[in-house]
């Protein structure tokens, strides 16, 4: 994925970008089974499909931390 696309991701909720994650999984689960298989000609993508699962959820973690944060400052500031 090129720069602007991650940072378009950033963008998404946390449901959505589960959903991409949950699709990109899939799609690296296809590919292992193409290199399996024979079928798969250009191996880079493996590569690329998996840092890219990996960098939906680095941005899950991120959200799910920033929320969390929020919560706990708005309780915190109540009290």
């Amino acid at each position: 994925m090129k720069r602007s696309e991650w940072k378009a991701m950033r963008d998404l909720t946390v449901a959505e970008l589960q959903t991409k994650a949950r699709e990109t999984k899939e799609e690296l689960f296809n590919l292992r089974f193409q290199l399996r298989t024979g079928h798969l000609s250009d191996f880079s993508k493996i590569r690329e499909t998996r840092r890219a699962y990996a960098r939906i959820q680095t941005l899950i973690n991120e959200k799910r931390l920033s929320e969390a944060k929020q919560v706990a400052e708005g309780k915190h500031g109540a009290a």
